[in-house]
């Protein structure tokens, strides 16, 4: 199914699910559901996309890991349809009304901290990179912070606001990055709104990167701070906004700063 689905093909999770309970003893339709979750959870920490409508569930056995581990270490197919998904260019999507664009970010079940060093987890010998590969796709990136501005400038002008609207500043174009931030806007006060736009055409907890200097930035200036996420860009884009520091939202592995929701 994910390899279909990130080669744009088609395909029946219902009917996939009948029949995989026809060759099972004793599973519920709800077991094969949570255990479809478990597999998104492993796609997630070995760098792979998950599968759209599963959200991904912790808590599955060493064993399933290991069967996942091999089988994408061996699938040559599903490679090159990952390899093709993240790195091709994109484009702005058209849409006209905003106002169903915002939803309410994933939660996690713990605050958020960075691991000690006797924490770390030893590295899979059959570790991915797509999710790093795609959050270096400048394309993307490019045309996310475009989306951002087109929402921005919704947003203030929903507001009243038209002469601030007309202030936001693509400032990763202007002014270069390592700024730590992307676009500057602005709140209907008129106070300056940081905001670090970071994109993904896969789903609502895909992890995402962050920069030393983009933590460091959103610690000094919480109270402006905004990190906009982007997903499932390429088919419906929609986006959540973190406000503050980062590591107050997600668990953050400190080594590259990895945000995750599991």
């Amino acid at each position: 199914m994910l390899t279909l689905e990130l080669s744009g093909q088609s395909y029946n999770k219902t009917a996939h699910r009948k029949s995989l309970l026809a060759k099972l003893d004793g599973r519920s339709e709800g077991a094969v559901e949570r255990k479809h979750q478990n597999i998104s959870a492993i796609l997630i920490a070995l760098g792979c996309p998950y599968i759209s409508g599963y959200k991904p569930l912790g808590n599955y056995q060493s064993l399933l890991r290991e069967v996942i581990e091999s089988r994408i270490a061996q699938d040559k197919l599903l490679d090159a349809a990952a390899l093709t998904a993240v790195l091709i260019p994109a484009a702005v999507p058209l849409v006209e009304d905003f106002s169903a664009l915002l939803v309410d970010a994933p939660k996690v079940a713990f605050s958020a901290r960075e691991a000690h060093q006797n924490e770390y987890v030893a590295p899979s010998s059959h570790k991915c990179d797509y999710l790093e590969r795609e959050a270096r796709n400048a394309s993307l990136g490019t045309v996310g912070e475009e989306f951002v501005m087109n929402f921005e400038h919704f947003r203030l002008r929903s507001l009243g606001h038209k002469a601030l609207a007309d202030k936001v500043e693509h400032v990763a174009k202007t002014k270069g990055d390592g700024l730590g931030f992307d676009i500057l806007s602005f709140e209907a006060s008129g106070r300056e709104r940081f905001i670090e736009v970071k994109t993904t055409a896969f789903g609502k907890e895909t992890p995402f990167y962050v920069s030393r200097g983009e933590v460091k930035f959103a610690q000094r200036y919480s109270e402006e701070f905004h990190l906009y996420r982007l997903f499932d860009f390429r088919k419906e884009p929609r986006m959540f906004d973190l406000q503050g520091m980062i590591e107050k939202h997600c668990t953050m592995n400190p080594i590259n700063y990895i945000c995750e929701f599991s």
